[in-house]
């Protein structure tokens, strides 16, 4: 059963939306104002939070960004005011829909489903989820072969990554070029180890910020290790 947050203070409207989410069988909980209802979108769990804009002692807009500063939980906004401005700062507050009063039951239930919806798909997509691998703000994701700096997807050559994935694999070890060039090049190659030197300066000139401290340390006459 979903539990739906409804927050608003217009005493009819929230006890109509309440009695057919009911009907609909949601199990829902009703708060008039928004100090109280940002209070319990953050102490509890909700499948979803519809949120009214105009609302006393916090409005709705505010409600919104401080839940989405911590939690991800589906909110869609209802209010009477229909401006563009009005609907872009709601989602840019971090609403995932909007619905202007008065609105058919049929197309907020729609909508509803909707949002749910989407968070089921993305829970059974996070069952596949990444193994990943995290170094400052560098991120691999193993199975997808992707490297991100914050969010930027940085792209690498196959040796690059396999660089990159071995030194991160290993934090705090420092790793002998012979070592590197036999787990990422293979125990046969007949490549002389100063072609590792050569990715290493590869590798930094696409992951390292100008100014900064490279991600990658050099350890005169031995080799290369990421410190934590």
């Amino acid at each position: 059963m979903s539990r739906i947050l409804i927050i608003e203070d217009e005493k009819n409207l929230s006890r109509f939306v309440e009695l057919e989410l009911q009907h609909e069988g949601y199990e829902t909980e009703v708060c008039k104002n928004g100090r109280q209802g940002l209070e319990l979108a953050l102490d509890e769990d909700w499948d979803a939070i519809l949120l009214d804009l105009m609302l006393p002692e916090l409005n709705g807009l505010e409600v919104c960004r401080r839940v989405r500063q911590v939690k991800n939980t589906p909110i869609i906004m209802m209010t009477a005011r229909d401006s563009v401005i009005d609907r872009v700062s709601g989602l840019d507050h971090g609403a995932d829909d909007y619905i202007v009063k008065p609105f058919a039951i049929e197309e907020l239930l729609a909508r509803l489903r909707a949002v749910l919806r989407r968070v089921e798909l993305e829970n059974e997509q996070n069952g596949n989820k990444q193994t990943t691998l995290t170094y400052r703000d560098l991120t691999i994701e193993k199975e997808n072969r992707v490297v991100r700096r914050g969010d930027e997807i940085i792209e690498l050559t196959k040796r690059e990554y396999e660089l990159l994935l071995t030194l991160m694999e290993n934090i705090n070890v420092v790793l002998a070029r012979d070592t590197l060039l036999k787990k990422v090049w293979g125990y046969e190659t007949q490549i002389e180890t100063n072609v590792v030197d050569v990715y290493i300066r590869y590798l930094r000139n696409k992951i390292d910020r100008p100014g900064e401290d490279s991600y990658i340390q050099t350890v005169r006459g031995t080799g290369y290790v990421m410190r934590s």
